[in-house]
């Protein structure tokens, strides 16, 4: 069974597409590809059907990643299908969480911050409406919370197929 993952931001054009690229390339060079389904969306539908702002992609690009990359806006029959939601700041897993239809479903949103020890503040900043270098930083914060997120899916994938 598929262990199933999504990264949630406002528009779903920088920090969730950004988060997904990135933890898809870890899940792949863990060998769990087969095993763990990761994807993205927003909040709101602002951008739907829209690719990934160009920023983005060429941080993903630079730092060796692949994007491919249409946005969408998070539904709330998603919950049943998903292990794990991953907002990228405070007021997305506010959102996601008035969104939940059971309490279940409300404790499958984290914020991915939370699995970066080293993280002083829990959210990851907008880029959107800043420089380049915000979406550098960004980069940098999803990369140092992807290695404690994959170390729980991991976890959580072989709890499953034991």
């Amino acid at each position: 069974m598929t262990y199933s993952v999504c990264f949630v931001c406002t528009g779903n054009i920088c920090r969730s597409p950004m988060a997904e690229s990135v933890f898809r390339a870890r899940v792949e060079e863990a060998g769990l590809g087969d095993l763990v389904q990761v994807d993205s969306a927003g909040t709101d539908g602002w951008h739907e059907g829209g690719g990934a702002d160009p920023r983005t992609v060429s941080v993903l690009r630079d730092a060796g990643y692949h994007s491919a990359h249409l946005a969408r806006r998070f539904e709330t029959d998603w919950f049943a299908g998903l292990d794990l939601v991953v907002a990228l700041d405070s007021g997305h897993l506010r959102a996601l969480r008035r969104l939940a239809p059971t309490a279940a479903d409300a404790d499958k949103v984290r914020l991915l911050r939370s699995y970066d020890p080293a993280a002083t503040d829990p959210d990851v900043p907008d880029p959107y409406y800043g420089e380049f270098d915000g979406f550098e930083e960004c980069l940098r914060m999803v990369e140092a919370a992807s290695e404690g997120l994959l170390d729980v899916v991991r976890e959580a994938v072989e709890r499953r197929a034991a």
